[in-house]
């Protein structure tokens, strides 16, 4: 760990040897950077060494926040701790944040002990306890860490933005801290780096589409079928996700299908549908609320609304109803062509 750390305003003595401190203050570089990360740039590789920070002018008595080395959280973290004497602990997570960790397992036992005994923070602390975040705690065995550190876990807040408020209140968690919420705003951030992660598929299967449509009926058919698979894509990308619990049904599947319902009635309006063939309205019925269905089933691994085993049933069951439709769609095309 060196004076490049994001932050480094300089070091601070402990009985454990020298530790950075670190500011609170975001610079532009750091929101630009969040922003990045927020469109998928370089988004593997944003992240901070893992050890031992202090932010403040913490004491032995003052205490110690974990949190993982995606540097959004450590940023978050940071800042949302100003003008406050803390430690921070930082867990190599490899860039991944603390909810997604905990699943993977880096955000866990093996790695907390490491950094506990690592940092000497029994040197650098008289008591013997650890905040954690609640969203880490599946990766975590309390006790196990306990049994060979000595350190007592809390689990404080769900929010790292509600760190101030469980500090003031004698790091006790309140109902309201514990509660785990999926706002507009929340569901909204997640959407540019969905976008960028399929932005390949879309490149490929929407070049095939605008060529096939453009061989098989000129050059406006190719627009109008590329713009109508373009839309299909962006509505279970980003439309689903936005208006998610407006939308009937628990089953994203379900709900990107229906929005691609919508989606299909627009395209049909604004681009004269009245004059399609019986068998290309049909065909795009089919296949264009399929595209969304299947875009808006990744956003499960955003949301907190599922689980893997749910996750897992639903693809079960709507991939191959997605793919019938399809194969529907494009043999209704197809047959039209020589009918």
């Amino acid at each position: 760990m060196d004076e490049k750390v994001p932050g480094f305003l300089g070091w601070l003595s402990t009985g454990n040897g020298k530790v950075p401190r670190i500011g609170s203050c975001l610079t532009l570089s750091d929101h630009l950077g969040a922003c990045k990360a927020r469109w998928g740039i370089g988004r593997l590789n944003y992240l901070v060494p893992a050890g031992l920070y202090a932010i403040g002018d913490p004491t032995s008595e003052d205490p110690v926040v974990v949190t993982a080395n995606y540097k959004m959280s450590y940023d978050i973290v940071r800042r949302v701790l100003s003008g406050r004497n803390v430690w921070l602990l930082v867990l190599e997570t490899f860039g991944i944040n603390v909810w997604c960790a905990a699943g993977k397992g880096t955000f866990g036992t093996d790695e907390l002990v490491k950094r506990i005994n690592g940092s000497g923070l029994a040197n650098i602390v008289k008591h013997r306890r650890l905040i954690l975040p609640i969203l880490g705690a599946p990766g975590v065995a309390a006790h196990e860490v306990t049994g060979r550190t000595g350190f007592s876990i809390k689990y404080g807040t769900i929010r790292a933005a509600d760190l101030p408020e469980y500090l003031d209140n004698g790091m006790v968690t309140t109902p309201a801290l514990g509660e785990l919420t999926f706002s507009f705003y929340e569901r909204l951030v997640l959407v540019p780096v969905e976008i960028v992660h399929a932005l390949k598929s879309l490149i490929l299967f929407g070049g095939l589409i605008f060529l096939t449509a453009a061989l098989a009926g000129g050059l406006t058919v190719g627009i109008v079928a590329f713009l109508a698979f373009l839309g299909a894509v962006m509505t279970g990308l980003a439309i689903t996700p936005i208006l998610l619990p407006w939308i009937p049904t628990r089953s994203f599947a379900a709900k990107g299908a229906l929005a691609g319902v919508a989606w299909s009635v627009i395209i049909y309006l604004l681009k004269g549908g009245d004059n399609w063939s019986l068998p290309v309205t049909l065909a795009a019925f089919i296949a264009l609320p399929a595209i969304s269905a299947f875009y808006a089933l990744n956003f499960t691994g955003c949301t907190n609304f599922t689980s893997r085993s749910g996750v897992k049933k639903e693809m079960r069951i709507s991939i191959p109803v997605m793919g019938a439709m399809l194969l529907v769609s494009t043999l209704i095309f197809i047959a039209a062509r020589f009918l």
